[in-house]
């Protein structure tokens, strides 16, 4: 927190108002509309592309992740929220915090819940930050700890983060306006994020190698890269590299919200690789609204700037004719 932060949170008293409200209730005696039951389990794991045995049978277990999923109140909401919460995001509202963003989310979980589990869940107001300024804006972070219960008994706990802030005035850009069009520096592509798990992916695309990981146990490929095989749980793993060969599985065309680096309208497909797993990359070669779901592509790498090189498909002119597409965003 900066001293000119620190310094108007003294003048308007309004965080010691804000830490007034931790340690209230955000949510009571919540229930969840469904119990945990095999086709939720199943519609998740279909839409995760995550196969492993543990979540089908008699025997099932619900994936952890999904333990916020229990607890949603779907369109029609729940009447669990707490006074305190809601005076809570008003008394935000009321000083200029209107917006909000969803910042990030950790899960502890403590057993597994099993279809036929009943699920409760109470929630708490557990921080709320000092004065931040953001990119997007300025305001408070406001986290929330809810523990999930089945049959009466915790089975993990869920700490979700909100940002509630004021918008940032968007700076006028006459001097670049005025600029030729080559002349005005074009924002970079977000980096990827490599760590210590797909590491040996980002070395591939530098050598120009799309590689899919293999399990060493049961040979079953899987993309995107993870640190055990989703089917047989074994930790070793070797790499097949990709034909380079693929049809376009599902797409959305993005028209919003609009990112520096990128030039909407533009296709992002999800390619059905010919060695059978499927990643998500752009489809270049052909307008946006010519892309369609069976649509044959091919492999190329293309450099964005300096340092960043990606896999992207570009689509086989000469392929056949393929069905309506998916959607537009």
């Amino acid at each position: 927190m900066s001293g000119e932060e620190r310094a108007h949170d003294a003048r308007d008293g309004l965080y010691d108002r804000l830490r007034a409200y931790e340690g209230k209730p955000a949510a009571i005696a919540g229930r969840g509309k469904d119990p945990v039951n095999l086709p939720m389990i199943r519609h998740w794991c279909e839409a995760m592309g995550d196969a492993h045995p543990a979540y089908r049978g008699p025997d099932a277990v619900a994936p952890p992740t999904m333990l916020q999923a229990w607890t949603m109140g779907g369109l029609s909401g729940h009447q669990d929220r707490s006074e305190a919460y809601g005076e809570l995001l008003g008394l935000l509202d009321g000083a200029g915090y209107t917006s909000v963003v969803a910042t990030d989310c950790e899960q502890e979980y403590l057993r597994p819940l099993r279809p036929g589990d009943e699920i409760t869940f109470d929630a708490v107001v557990e921080s709320v930050s000092p004065r931040k300024t953001t990119k997007l804006g300025t305001g408070h972070f406001v986290t929330t700890r809810m523990d999930v219960r089945a049959g009466g008994e915790l089975a993990g706990t869920h700490r979700f983060r909100i940002l509630k802030y004021a918008p940032a005035a968007r700076p006028a850009k006459p001097a670049e306006a005025a600029k030729p069009a080559e002349a005005v520096e074009r924002p970079r592509r977000p980096r990827p994020v490599v760590n210590r798990d797909n590491a040996g992916f980002w070395e591939g695309v530098a050598a120009h190698r799309l590689l899919i990981q293999r399990c060493a146990a049961c040979g079953t490929l899987r993309f995107p890269w993870l640190p055990g095989c989703n089917d047989c749980g074994a930790g070793e793993w070797d790499t097949v590299e990709a034909g380079g060969e693929g049809t376009v599985h599902s797409y959305v065309v993005m028209h919003h919200p609009p990112f520096p680096a990128f030039d909407p309208p533009y296709a992002v497909g999800l390619i059905e690789l010919a060695e059978g797993v499927r990643m998500i990359s752009n489809v270049v070669g052909v307008p946006y609204d010519k892309v369609r779901i069976g649509m044959p592509v091919r492999l190329e790498f293309q450099r964005v700037d300096e340092e960043l090189e990606l896999p992207v498909f570009r689509a086989v002119e000469d392929g056949p004719a393929a069905g309506p597409g998916e959607g537009e965003r």
